[in-house]
């Protein structure tokens, strides 16, 4: 690192912190970023945040996502090494996954935005239902003015 690029004590923490720039297309970050923030990635993160889980026990947690996407989210999770897949030497085979203490500290943020999530989500979904009046009256509004037109 060069000497001119050390942060010095008065650069904040978000600054010193910073690893790449999210917002550039070529950050090696997004590729991260997506896969934790997946619809899929949030709830496998969330799931075994509670407790380890063989496969099926997590496709049971987290209802809705199918097998080959559950296998693909894993598959992702614990090749940036926040999740590990542990298998038992055992007949028939029994596979385990797990958080990695990474995983563990990401999926605390994660749970901390699903929390706001929960927090708001009446507000999100009587914004949408107002906007949804609002645009029904506008194209009502549209209708009549094109009949009055054809008149």
């Amino acid at each position: 690192m060069n000497v001119s690029t050390l942060p010095d004590a008065k650069t904040s923490l978000s600054k010193r912190l910073r690893r790449g720039d999210l917002l550039a297309e070529a950050c090696p970050s997004r590729d991260v970023l997506k896969h934790v923030t997946s619809r899929w990635g949030v709830l496998v993160l969330m799931a075994l945040e509670l407790r380890p889980h063989r496969f099926a026990e997590l496709r049971r947690a987290v209802q809705g996502v199918s097998e080959r996407m559950l296998a693909q989210t894993l598959q992702w999770l614990e090749g940036d090494g926040l999740v590990q897949r542990i298998v038992h030497d055992v007949v028939p085979p029994h596979v385990e996954y797990r958080l990695t203490p990474l995983g563990r500290d990401g999926a605390k943020r994660v749970r901390g935005l699903a929390d706001w999530i929960e927090l708001n989500v009446g507000k999100v979904q009587a914004f949408q239902a107002e906007r949804e009046t609002c645009e029904e009256r506008q194209r009502a509004a549209q209708s009549r003015s094109r009949v009055h037109r054809l008149r």
